[in-house]
């Protein structure tokens, strides 16, 4: 059974979904960027299975938790979830370029590639592949829009 949760954020409204195998998708509900989601009507609104998990993203969002510990489910390709678990490993508040990725991945000519599986990425935040920017440093794409982008790389600045 998938369940699902909502809950207001500091920048827009989050849902989270998934089941006892982890968290498949967490959305951010901006209004922005070029992701649409819609919440299954077979799915099942569970805030409870979800407790510890908005627990962990309300303290990220106050500065008091630098690293997510819940079991993740994304649904990928092979080759996107390599990308999704180096996006995993870059810590926070640091970025990382999408050919530093595609370096880290073992193919440093997969930089276009890498930018896709970010894209993909179903589980943003969590993944953090708003730590992604291009090798000038330049923000670039973010499947919920720029700005909040820039919100979330300035909430780790801080």
């Amino acid at each position: 059974m998938t369940f699902y949760t909502q809950f207001q954020g500091p920048f827009c409204e989050v849902i989270l979904v998934g089941d006892h195998a982890g968290i498949s998708h967490l959305h951010l509900c901006t209004g922005e960027g070029k992701r649409v989601f819609e919440i299954d009507s077979g799915w099942v609104r569970n805030d409870a299975f979800f407790e510890e998990t908005v627990r962990q993203i309300q303290a990220y969002f106050q500065g008091a938790l630098k690293e997510f510990h819940v079991v993740l489910n994304p649904l990928g390709t092979d080759f996107q979830k390599r990308v999704w678990r180096e996006l995993s490993r870059i810590p926070f508040g640091e970025l990382r370029s999408y050919k530093e990725i595609a370096r880290a991945i073992g193919n440093e000519n997969a930089s276009r590639a890498v930018g896709m599986a970010n894209s993909k990425n179903p589980i943003p935040l969590i993944v953090p592949c708003h730590r992604v920017v291009g090798a000038s440093g330049k923000l670039t794409g973010f499947a919920h829009g720029l700005a909040i982008k820039e919100k979330l790389i300035e909430l780790e600045r801080t």
